[in-house]
């Protein structure tokens, strides 16, 4: 499995963006960003959460402190593709996020319950932890995305990804796969985020401000949960 960073401590800004406002910031960020070696790639996730759906529904009421788990993979897997399994939590305004990469037959079966994890790292005993404190975890919404992800010229940990076509649904939660769904962005929307450990450079604060971009609270998986889950425990339509 290649390298990958497996510890993140920083800020996640969201926007929501129209098509002539991504314009405006693409063109502002030209001369101090270029896009990933990756170009625009589908990124799969699989939410876990209690029968309750204890996780998200403590996320929407905007506690101080959440927490979440997902495994991620940044293609279509097959059983030995490189997946993560992720522990992603927020305190403060500031994102904390610990992964780990494994082959996807081995994350499934490890955070299913049906086989232990092999390696011996902090992170594991964290995700073990996890696991036991919320009891019942289950795999719930199945989240994909098309993104491109830019990232400083000037060798900062300054990033900037453009998600598009976030799609969502209950059914054939597998990494391995293909995507379709319950559309989760208005049409022409683009979910934007800022990630950063500091500061944002000026330059990227004056487009925010000529074009009028403010600052969202936006959880893709939150949203699902509103968008299909919710309506359904109160008697309304059914999942997707």
């Amino acid at each position: 499995m290649m390298s990958y960073q497996s510890v993140f401590s920083r800020y996640e800004l969201k926007y929501l963006l129209n098509p002539a406002q991504k314009k405006q910031v693409l063109d502002a960020m030209q001369p101090h960003m270029k896009l990933d070696d990756y170009g625009r790639t589908t990124i799969r996730n699989i939410y876990y959460d209690t029968p309750s759906y204890r996780l998200v529904r403590q996320s929407l009421e905007r506690p101080a402190y959440k927490e979440k788990l997902r495994i991620r993979s940044y293609c279509q897997a097959d059983p030995f593709s490189p997946v993560y399994v992720e522990l992603k939590k927020k305190y403060d305004g500031v994102v904390y996020k610990r992964r780990i990469g494994l082959p996807e037959k081995e994350a499934m079966a490890w955070i299913s319950g049906s086989m232990p994890c092999l390696r011996d790292e902090q992170i594991v005993r964290e995700i073990d932890y996890f696991r036991d404190f919320y009891t019942g975890l289950e795999p719930k919404v199945f989240l994909s995305y098309e993104r491109e992800a830019y990232f400083a010229l000037d060798g900062s940990d300054f990033r900037v990804t453009f998600d598009e076509s976030i799609l969502s649904r209950q059914r054939d939660l597998s990494l391995c796969s293909g995507v379709w769904g319950t559309p989760l962005l208005k049409p022409g929307q683009t979910l934007m985020e800022i990630k950063c450990s500091g500061g944002i450079p000026l330059w990227m604060t004056a487009v925010l401000s000529e074009q009028k971009i403010y600052k969202a609270s936006y959880s893709k998986y939150g949203t699902a949960y509103q968008t299909m889950v919710y309506p359904y425990l109160q008697g309304g339509r059914k999942y997707a």
